[in-house]
């Protein structure tokens, strides 16, 4: 019997996790006049936010591979 195959919709929420990520309200949280390590908050943010979904992203295919 074949086995279901959830690698679509868990993607699908991972992008959409990546929509509210890196969507207005969350972003104007982090624009502010502060820096980390001598970037701007929002530009670390934004570089942070996108890494953890290109992670997950990794890890739903990798995992589901198995």
């Amino acid at each position: 019997m074949k086995r279901f195959d959830a690698t679509g919709p868990r993607l699908v929420g991972v992008f959409l996790l990546g929509c509210v990520l890196l969507n207005y309200p969350i972003l104007s949280l982090f624009a502010r006049s502060e820096e980390i390590a001598g970037i701007p908050l929002l530009y670390a943010y934004v570089f942070g936010a996108w890494i953890f979904v290109v992670g997950l992203m990794a890890l739903v295919v990798e995992v589901t591979r198995s």
